[in-house]
């Protein structure tokens, strides 16, 4: 389970259930059916225009990643299993990566090793995997793309859904009582609108962007690994250059723990 997603969500229906009643605001009013129809069926209803029905059914699928925590390769962990890799293909050749191959459970990592241990050069081998890597971006694009989307259109409906209950406040104008109810409705529809756009629809993109940008990295470390070990290079190159991917803390972390050992 992804914690930071469940703590963002309490702490964004926290606020507004206890800022509406610190207003003074009862939070019984949320419970507005007209409101919820226009901002979440009327959100819905565009996202299906705007987008092919390819594309929507994966939604559940998107949402499955915004709640569950995905188990990443650790970097400090591949590079210095490539760091191993290297030495050892350094001292029994290339094919010696055939033994790998059967213990490594990554998809992706594993048919680099292979195109590898098939002779292929680098520039193949990059140019090859760089394009599965695309292909993967592309997919998480369009789901940060949906969600995006929804939360372009959702403050707008929350606009339209005030408009329509103001519209129905008008009939009411000699009734002092029905006229606040109504006009009290009418914000509760633009209140959900904001809420779900800038609250629910935009971070939802924003995790997809940063999950994709974090399996991108990790592939790309993969990719470098490869390389490296195909072109020959040395353990400590390849440490060298797997490092660059890490942060300066990270970087000075790993160094110690190779002092160490």
């Amino acid at each position: 389970m992804d914690k930071s997603s469940i703590i963002g969500l309490f702490l964004g229906f926290f606020a507004i259930g206890v800022g509406m009643v610190l207003k003074g605001v009862p939070v019984d009013a949320l419970f507005n059916g007209p409101a919820i129809l226009i901002i979440l069926v009327g959100t819905a209803a565009s996202v299906s225009i705007a987008f092919p029905m390819s594309t929507l059914k994966n939604i559940p699928a998107w949402f499955k990643v915004l709640f569950k925590e995905e188990k990443q390769s650790d970097v400090k962990e591949l590079i210095d299993m490539f760091a191993d890799m290297a030495d050892q293909t350094r001292k029994e050749g290339i094919l010696m990566l055939e033994k790998q191959i059967g213990e490594v459970d990554d998809a992706f990592l594993k048919s680099g090793l292979q195109l590898a241990v098939d002779g292929q050069t680098p520039d193949f081998i990059r140019e090859v995997m760089m394009e599965k890597v695309d292909a993967m971006e592309t997919r998480h694009q369009e789901g940060s793309a949906v969600f995006t989307q929804a939360g372009t259109y959702a403050p707008t409906l929350g606009v339209l859904g005030a408009v329509v209950g103001l519209i129905a406040a008008l009939g009411h104008m000699e009734d002092m009582d029905k006229l606040g109810a109504a006009i009290s409705a009418a914000f509760i529809a633009t209140l959900y609108g904001i809420f779900t756009g800038y609250v629910l629809w935009h971070p939802f993109a924003n995790k997809l962007k940063k999950k994709s940008q974090q399996e991108v990295q990790v592939k790309e470390i993969m990719i470098e690994g490869i390389v490296s070990i195909t072109n020959g290079d040395s353990p400590q190159i390849v440490k060298d250059k797997l490092s660059s991917y890490l942060s300066t803390k990270e970087k000075e972390s790993f160094e110690q723990e190779g002092e160490n050992e």
